[in-house]
C-alpha cells in the first residue's frame, strides 16, 4: 500500500492529513491486517482539529519527505481524531499514563499488529529539543526494538493490558452518604488557588463539576469558603484572556495561573459546561458580569457555532495563517486607528499596552479589575468592542470543525436550555430544541445513537456518553417544555444503556456497548474527563427518571450504580465530581410541583420563582388541576388552596406546606438545602 487513505474520510482532521507524504490509513481491520502481513509496528497518532500542537507536529514531521518516507518504511500509520473516536483515545491516553508520561494531544502511540501499545508519547520534535527525543531517532529506536527484541515488546505488551483491565475494574465500597462529599470538597478546596481561583498552577483548566461540586457544597453546609472558591474562579476566568472578549466563549485552558494566555481554541463542550456553572451561580448572586458572559457566550454559539441542520459544531481552531492565536491578538497601534479618541479609555481597561502581554502583542483582558464599571464606561466599552469585532470578522478566521458530536451536543443543549430558563430566553431553549431533534433524527437509528455526523453520514456506534448526554438533554426539554416524547425519547435511550452497556457482574455501566467493535479492553470508569464521565451523569438521569415516573427500577439501578462506584473515592476522589454531584441528586432531589391552569400569570409567576433560583438538583413540574403525579411522588394528591395556583417544594420525601405567593415560594426554596 503506497498512498495516504484519508481522502475518503469526513473527520476534518482525518482530512488535514489527506494530502501529506504519510500513508496514513484510517483505524480498522485492514490497517492491523496489513501491519500483520508486512510484519510492522503500527504508529498511532490521535489527535483533534482544533489541536495547536497537533498542527505543529503536521508540520514539522508528517509534512517532512524524508520524516514521512522513514514512517512508510519502518510502520503502519494510523491517524485518528480522537473526537470521532473517544473509545481509542481513552484507552492509549491510559496505557501512556501507565507508562509514566504525561498525556495529551498528538497522541503518538506504537503497537502491535493486534492492537496492543507497547511504548508512546505527545509531541515530538523533528530534531532532538525541549529534552525530548527527535521523531526520526524515535522511530529508528522503536522499529528497531520491534525488530530485535520481542521479549522485551511483548513483556511490555503483557504489563500494560493487565494494568489497562484492572484499571477498569469498579470498585465498590458500600453506600455514599452526603457527609463524606462534605469531607471531599474540603480536601478539593484546599487546592484551589486563592489568589487566581482554579485548581493549582499552571496550565489551568476550567474543571467545571469541580467547582459544580463545591458550589452544591455550600449550599448544603453554608461554608463560606466553598463559595468564595466558586465566585473567585469564575470572575478571574470571565474577565481573564481564556474568555474572548469581542465574540463571546472561552477557550480550552490557560497556559498561566492568572488565565491570561489561553490555547485559543474554543470547545463546544467547555462552553457548555461553563454555561451550566454560570447560570446555575447567577440564580444565587445576579451577577451583571456572570450574566453578561451567559449573554455573550450564548450569543457566540448562536452566531458561528450552529451546524447544517442546527446541531451544534465541534470545535474552532487555536490557529489562523499558521499561527496560533493570530486572530484573537492585537497590537497598540491597531486599536490606537480603529478606536481613535476611545482608545484611552478601552486600552486602560483591557491590558493594551506598547509591549503587550504575550509574545509581543496583546490578548485583551480585564484581570486589572474584576468588577464591571458604571453603566456609562461599559456603553462605550461595549461601542469599542463591537468596532474591533468588525474589524476582526475581516482576518483569516480560524478552522471550524463542523462535525455534530452526540455527547457535546448533549452538554450544550441541557446547558442552553438551562439558561433559557434562567435568564426567561425561549428562543435559546428553541435553538436547544433543534439540535435535539437533529441528533434525534439523523443520529438515532431504532434508538441506537450514532456518535458523529457530517457532510451527511452519521458514523461511529454511540458509546455511554452519548446516550448518557442525550438523555440528559432529553430531561431538561421535558422540564422547560413539558413535551411528554421528550421524556419517552430519555427512557428509551436509557432502556438501550441498560441492555447494551449493564456490567451484570460487577455493576456500572462500560463505555462501549456489547455489540460494539472489540477493543484490546473494555473500558469502565466514573472518572471525568475533558467531559463530565458517563456513570456519573447516568447517576444522574436514573434519578431525575425515578422522580418523574415514581418507577421503582429507575432508583434501584440508580442505587446499584452509586454502589457499583463508591468505593473509587478511597483510590482517586479528585476525577470524581460529576458522579458525586449525582450522588447528592440521589439522595436529596429538590421536586418543585405547581399546580394551577398552565400559562396563567399565577401558576408562570410561581413558575419563574422557582427558575430564578439556584436549585441543582431542581426538578420542577407544573401540573394542571386534576392531573396526577407519579405513584409515590412526595406531593402526590396535593392540588390547588383555596382556587389559587400553588407550589409544594419537596427535599425527599418531605413537602414544604402550600405556597400561593412567588415571593414566599423563593423564600421557602432558599431554606432548602439544593
Amino acid at each position: 500500500m503506497t498512498a495516504n487513505l484519508l481522502e475518503f474520510e469526513t473527520s476534518p482532521y482525518l482530512l488535514q492529513h489527506k494530502d501529506n507524504p504519510v500513508h496514513w490509513m484510517p483505524w480498522g481491520p485492514e490497517a492491523f491486517a496489513r501491519a500483520r502481513a508486512e510484519n510492522k509496528p503500527v504508529l498511532l497518532s490521535i489527535g483533534y482539529a482544533a489541536c495547536h500542537w497537533c498542527h505543529v507536529m503536521a508540520h514539522e514531521s508528517f509534512e517532512n519527505p524524508a520524516i514521512a518516507a522513514l514512517m512508510n518504511e519502518l510502520f503502519v500509520s494510523v491517524k485518528v481524531d480522537r473526537e470521532e473516536r473517544p473509545d481509542l483515545d481513552q484507552i492509549y491516553q491510559s496505557a501512556l499514563a501507565m507508562l509514566g508520561q504525561q498525556g495529551g494531544w498528538p497522541l503518538t502511540m506504537f503497537l502491535t499488529a493486534d492492537a496492543e501499545p507497547f511504548w508512546g508519547g505527545t509531541y515530538f520534535p523533528p530534531a532532538a529539543r525541549y529534552g525530548r527525543a527527535g521523531f526520526p531517532d524515535v522511530l529508528r529506536g522503536i522499529a528497531e526494538t520491534y525488530g530485535d527484541e520481542q521479549d522485551k515488546v511483548s513483556r511490555n505488551v503483557a504489563a500494560l493490558k493487565n494494568a489497562l483491565t484492572a484499571q477498569a475494574e469498579n470498585r465498590s465500597g458500600g453506600t455514599l452518604d452526603l457527609a463524606a462529599i462534605d469531607q471531599i470538597a474540603g480536601r478539593l478546596a484546599r487546592e484551589v488557588d486563592p489568589i487566581h481561583g482554579g485548581i493549582g498552577s499552571a496550565p489551568k483548566f476550567p474543571q467545571v463539576p469541580l467547582f459544580e461540586l463545591l458550589w452544591r457544597a455550600w449550599q448544603r453546609t453554608g461554608k463560606e469558603p466553598y463559595r468564595e472558591a466558586v465566585l473567585n474562579t469564575l470572575a478571574n476566568m470571565a474577565q481573564g484572556g481564556i474568555y474572548d472578549h469581542l465574540g463571546g466563549g472561552f477557550a480550552r485552558y490557560s497556559t498561566d495561573e492568572r488565565w491570561l494566555a489561553p490555547h485559543f481554541e474554543k470547545m463546544l463542550y467547555d462552553n457548555a459546561e461553563l454555561l451550566d456553572l454560570l447560570t446555575l451561580v447567577w440564580q444565587d448572586t445576579r451577577s451583571p458580569l456572570f450574566e453578561a458572559r451567559i449573554r455573550e457566550t450564548v450569543g457566540w454559539l448562536l452566531r458561528e457555532m450552529i451546524a447544517d441542520g442546527g446541531a451544534f459544531a465541534a470545535t474552532l481552531d487555536a490557529d489562523s495563517e499558521g499561527e496560533e492565536g493570530r486572530f484573537y491578538v492585537w497590537d497598540e497601534a491597531e486599536i490606537d486607528r480603529l478606536l481613535g479618541p476611545d482608545a484611552a479609555l478601552f486600552k486602560r481597561v483591557y491590558d493594551v499596552t506598547p509591549r503587550g502581554n504575550w509574545e509581543g502583542a496583546t490578548i485583551l483582558n480585564r484581570l486589572g479589575g474584576l468588577d464591571l464599571a458604571d453603566d456609562a464606561t461599559e456603553t462605550k466599552l461595549a461601542a469599542a468592542r463591537q468596532t474591533l469585532l468588525r474589524a476582526r470578522g475581516k482576518r483569516v478566521r480560524p478552522g471550524w470543525d463542523d462535525k455534530v458530536l452526540a455527547d457535546w451536543n448533549g452538554l450544550m443543549i441541557a446547558a442552553l436550555t438551562h439558561a433559557g430558563l434562567a435568564l426567561d430566553e425561549p428562543e435559546w431553549i428553541a435553538a436547544a430544541a433543534r439540535a435535539f431533534a437533529f441528533v434525534r433524527d439523523r443520529m438515532n437509528e431504532g434508538n441506537r445513537l450514532r456518535h458523529s455526523w457530517r457532510n451527511g453520514q452519521a458514523k461511529h456506534p454511540g458509546m455511554l456518553d452519548d446516550y448518557a448526554a442525550m438523555a440528559r438533554a432529553a430531561l431538561a426539554l421535558h422540564e422547560a417544555t413539558g413535551d411528554p416524547a421528550a421524556l419517552d425519547q430519555a427512557r428509551d435511550w436509557v432502556s438501550v444503556v441498560d441492555a447494551h452497556f449493564w456490567d451484570e457482574s460487577s455493576g456500572g455501566y462500560f463505555f462501549t456497548a456489547d455489540d460494539a467493535e472489540g477493543l484490546i479492553v473494555r473500558s469502565k470508569s466514573a472518572y471525568d474527563n475533558a467531559t463530565p464521565n458517563g456513570n456519573g451523569t447516568m447517576l444522574a438521569v436514573l434519578a431525575t427518571l425515578h422522580s418523574r415516573t415514581g418507577e421503582d427500577a429507575y432508583r434501584e439501578r440508580a442505587e446499584a450504580l452509586a454502589d457499583a462506584f463508591s468505593g473509587e473515592i478511597a483510590r482517586n476522589f479528585f476525577p470524581l465530581p460529576t458522579f458525586l454531584n449525582a450522588v447528592e441528586r440521589l439522595h436529596r432531589p429538590v421536586q418543585i410541583v405547581i399546580v394551577g391552569p398552565p400559562k396563567t400569570p399565577e401558576t408562570e409567576a410561581l413558575r419563574r420563582a422557582v427558575l430564578g433560583c439556584s436549585l441543582p438538583n431542581r426538578i420542577l413540574t407544573v401540573l394542571a388541576p386534576g392531573a396526577d403525579l407519579p405513584p409515590g411522588h412526595p406531593a402526590e394528591g396535593k392540588g390547588m388552596r383555596d382556587g389559587a395556583a400553588t407550589a409544594y417544594v419537596c427535599v425527599g420525601t418531605s413537602c414544604s406546606a402550600p405556597v400561593t405567593a412567588a415571593a414566599d415560594l423563593v423564600q421557602a426554596l432558599s431554606h432548602r438545602h439544593a
